[in-house]
């Protein structure tokens, strides 16, 4: 049985919890190997020497880092005792996202979860949730939850794609999910235009993907919609779907929010985001 090395980012919030209660949903089909990280959110100027102390320049507290250090290890000692100690656990310094992207990507991780407490209006447009910078900036797929689902059943997999130029894509963790869960993919595609007019090509475009893919238990969809959040909201109310996957450019911000970023915040359901190699 292959093994899904999976992060979990922890501000010891009800939210990591949500993750992990995720994650031990994935553990009944499959060999995971855990790793809860907490970033203790310090300046540049703070760092850990190799015994473990404190060293800081400038007019950071030694005392005070010290303090937050000693119970962000008391916090993670004590997951261990309330999870198993199957789970490893990691404290780094630095700026929260981009501690947590630098770990991933130098530890190799097949999967980061991580629970969102959401965000909307002025809050979401100034600064964006540290879940969306993870999806927008990680080349690991990130798994984002904004509420307990420890009674999930994965039967039925929505990816949302836009199929015009079917290509092989980094679908590393789905074909993992596919072996594990062996769940209907649903492939959807959302137009502004004529479903009826586009609906011979695009499913003819969802097969060659499939095939690129390796995907065979599949069912084909397109809708109208005014844009891809809505359409995968509406597509939900529907036919339910258990997980979400969509593929990110790693686009965002002010300007241009991707509809990834936007459905991390807004939908209520797992939602798997991965880069697209296109």
């Amino acid at each position: 049985m292959e093994t899904l090395k999976i992060i979990i980012p922890t501000d010891f919030s009800v939210q990591a919890e949500f993750a992990y209660l995720m994650v031990q949903r994935l553990e009944e089909k499959t060999a995971i190997d855990i790793h809860f990280l907490h970033v203790l959110n310090v300046p540049d100027t703070v760092t850990l020497d190799s015994a473990g102390n404190i060293q800081t320049c400038g007019e950071i507290d030694v005392n005070f880092v010290t303090k937050q250090k000693d119970i962000a290890e008391r916090k993670l000692a004590n997951l261990k005792v309330l999870y198993g100690d199957h789970i490893n656990t990691h404290l780094v310094l630095g700026k929260t996202t981009d501690a947590i992207l630098k770990f991933t990507e130098s530890n190799h991780f097949d999967l980061i979860v991580m629970g969102t407490k959401g965000a909307s209006g002025l809050k979401e447009k100034l600064s964006g949730s540290e879940t969306q910078i993870i999806a927008r900036k990680s080349n690991t797929p990130l798994l984002s939850l904004m509420c307990d689902r420890s009674d999930l059943q994965i039967r039925n997999i929505l990816l949302v794609h836009n199929f015009s130029q079917p290509a092989k894509e980094n679908l590393v963790l789905m074909q993992k999910l596919i072996k594990a869960f062996d769940p209907k993919m649903h492939l959807l595609q959302i137009t502004s235009g004529s479903v009826d007019a586009e609906k011979a090509k695009v499913e003819a475009q969802m097969i060659q993907f499939a095939e690129l893919n390796g995907i065979s238990n599949y069912q084909c969809h397109l809708i109208n919609d005014k844009d891809v959040e809505n359409g995968v909201v509406h597509f939900n109310q529907m036919i339910n779907m258990d997980i979400v996957c969509i593929g990110t450019h790693g686009k965002g911000g002010l300007f241009h929010q991707s509809a990834t970023e936007k459905l991390i915040n807004h939908l209520f359901k797992p939602i798997i985001s991965f880069h697209l190699n296109n």
